[in-house]
């Protein structure tokens, strides 16, 4: 699917990496795009952005929730029971 960029910041940025990469702009939005999704990924782990949010909201968890859910729980969300 086709991208059409109408922002001539993000055209001159991408031309500009394009030239740095010594590669097309089609190319350098492939690689400026992969480059980004990996280092956002690398950032936190989803364990490291609960306790964030966690820590941020006052919010603490008791040993009790800690616990894996019985399977009954599950059971039942699935209304298997």
């Amino acid at each position: 699917m086709p991208i059409n960029v109408n922002n001539p910041e993000a055209d001159a940025l991408t031309r500009k990496f394009a030239e740095l990469a010594g590669v097309g702009i089609t190319e350098a939005i492939v690689i400026a795009m992969k480059e980004a999704i990996e280092r956002r990924r690398n950032i936190e782990t989803p364990r490291e952005t609960a306790a964030r949010l966690r820590e941020k909201h006052g919010v603490a968890l008791a040993e009790a929730t800690r616990a894996p859910l019985p399977r009954e729980a599950f059971d039942e969300m699935w209304g298997e029971r």
